[in-house]
């Protein structure tokens, strides 16, 4: 992410911060998700296959990146704590 501190240097105060940043920005994919879930249940079965198809797996994708980064900043912020 933009302006993420180095890992191996940060401070716990880095790493905390980056920690909350990751959670906060994974809650709102999540949200994402669930919000096209939502919209899906009321389209037509070709336009939920391309929401499938094209949508879903860019949210799912982004989603896995955060929850990855944010588990490294957790190990890290456990490690400096």
């Amino acid at each position: 992410m933009d302006g993420e501190a180095d890992p191996v240097t940060a401070s716990l105060e880095q790493a905390l911060y980056w920690q909350r940043i990751y959670a906060e920005v994974l809650v709102m994919e999540e949200k994402v998700m669930e919000r096209i879930r939502d919209l899906m249940a009321r389209q037509s079965p070709t336009a939920r296959r391309e929401v499938e198809l094209t949508n879903v797996p860019v949210v799912a994708a982004h989603a896995e990146r955060f929850r990855r980064r944010l588990g490294f900043w957790t190990a890290r912020v456990n490690e400096l704590g």
